[in-house]
C-alpha cells in the first residue's frame, strides 16, 4: 500500500510554537469507498489563524485537538473517485489539513479551474485571504476616491491586496510593513502611495506624516503598537475593519498597552469611529462577487500578488513559527507534492 504522512498537533504550545508541539507520522493511503474519493494534496496554505486553533480557548472555531491532524485548507488533486460529479485529475479546494491524502465525500470541496489562474492561487489571492481583504475593506472599510486606505502588514498575502483595491477604488493607500525590503515591495512592485518600516523607529511620527491628511480607513492584521501608532491619526467617521492581532497571537498573557480603554472608547464617540471585527465566512454571501472581480483585476494586470513556497509538508511546522515571527514574505504556501 501506498505510503503517506501527515502532521498532528502533538502538544498545545506556551507562548511561540515550538517543532516539537508538532508530531509527523506515517499514514496509509486509504482506498475509497462508495461515495468516497481519493485526495492528493498539492499545496497547503499557511495561515496566522492556524495559532488560535492550537489553543484549548473560546473561540470561533472548535480548536485542533490532541493527537488531531493540523487544521488547513489545501489544492489538492482527485486521485481516485467513487463520487458523483468528481473525476480523477480534478484540481480541488479542500479543507483536509496538514496530510498528504485525505478521504472526502465531496462536501466542503470546490472545484478549482486551472485556466483562471495558477491552483496555488485558490490558497492566496484568489482564496480565503482574497475574500479576506476584498470583503473587509469593501464591506466595512468602504473607501472612498480621495481617501487614505492604511493597512498593517502591507507585504502579507491579505494586506497586499487590500492597498490594490483601495488603489483601484480611488482611495490613497499606504502600508505598514517590517523591513525595508517588505516595503519597497509595497511601494514599487503594488503601487502603494507609501509603507512605513514598522522597525525604523518612530512609527507615530513617521505615519503622521505618511498621512497629512489623516486616516480614513485603517484595515488592522496587527494590532499592539502598530494599532497604538495609527489611533490619534483617524478622521471623523474613520471605518477600521478588524482582521487580525498578529502581534498577540503568541502572548500568554494581554499585554497592558499604553492605549487605555477609556481613550479609545471616547475617541470612538467623539470621532464617531466604527471599529468591526470580522470573519471571512461572516460575507459568504460575496464570494461569486469576489471571484469575479479580483480575477478580472488580475488578467488586467490590476492586481499583483507573491506567493513564498516552501518544500516539503515536513517543514510546515518551522514555516508556521516563522510566519508568526513575520519572516515570510508574501502568502506562505508548502509545496506538498
Amino acid at each position: 500500500m501506498e505510503a503517506g504522512k501527515r502532521i498532528v498537533l502533538a502538544a498545545r504550545p506556551v507562548g511561540e510554537p515550538k517543532e516539537s508541539d508538532f508530531r509527523i507520522e506515517p499514514m496509509p493511503v486509504p482506498a475509497p469507498g462508495a461515495g468516497q474519493m481519493l485526495l492528493r494534496t498539492l499545496w497547503l496554505s499557511l495561515d496566522p489563524y492556524m495559532r488560535g486553533r492550537m489553543s484549548d480557548t473560546p473561540s470561533y472555531a472548535k480548536p485542533v485537538g490532541i493527537e488531531q491532524v493540523m487544521e488547513g485548507r489545501t489544492v489538492s488533486e482527485v486521485a481516485a473517485s467513487n463520487c458523483d460529479g468528481f473525476a480523477p485529475g480534478d484540481i480541488v479546494f479542500s479543507p483536509h489539513g496538514w496530510q498528504t491524502h485525505a478521504l472526502s465525500d465531496g462536501k466542503g470541496l470546490r472545484k478549482i479551474d486551472p485556466a483562471l489562474a495558477p491552483v496555488s492561487t485558490a490558497l492566496g489571492v484568489l482564496g480565503m485571504p482574497g475574500m479576506t481583504a476584498y470583503t473587509g475593506l469593501l464591506e466595512i472599510g468602504r473607501p472612498q476616491a480621495g481617501e487614505t486606505v492604511v493597512v498593517s502588514a502591507a507585504s502579507g498575502a491579505v494586506g497586499s491586496l487590500v492597498g490594490q483595491i483601495a488603489k483601484i477604488k480611488g482611495a490613497r493607500a499606504v502600508g505598514i510593513a517590517g523591513g525595508p525590503d517588505k516595503c519597497r515591495y509595497v511601494t514599487d512592485e503594488l503601487g502603494f502611495d507609501a509603507c512605513i518600516d514598522h522597525r525604523g523607529g518612530d512609527l507615530p511620527a513617521r505615519l503622521k506624516e505618511a498621512c497629512p491628511n489623516g486616516v480614513d480607513v485603517y484595515f488592522e492584521n496587527v494590532g499592539g503598537a502598530v494599532f497604538e501608532a495609527v489611533f490619534p491619526v483617524f478622521n471623523n467617521f474613520a471605518r477600521v475593519p478588524v482582521c487580525g492581532q498578529i502581534a498577540t497571537y503568541n502572548a500568554t498573557e494581554m499585554p497592558a498597552g499604553p492605549l487605555p480603554t477609556s481613550a479609545l472608547m471616547r475617541a470612538v464617540l467623539t470621532k464617531r469611529l466604527t471599529l468591526r471585527g470580522f470573519i471571512v465566512t461572516d460575507f459568504a454571501a460575496r464570494h461569486a462577487d469576489f471571484l469575479r472581480d479580483v480575477s478580472a483585476w488580475l488578467s488586467e494586470g490590476r492586481i499583483k500578488y507573491r506567493e513564498d513556497v516552501v518544500d516539503g509538508l515536513e517543514n510546515a511546522p518551522r514555516a508556521l513559527i516563522g510566519l508568526l515571527r513575520g519572516e515570510n514574505f508574501g502568502k506562505l504556501l508548502v509545496r506538498v507534492s
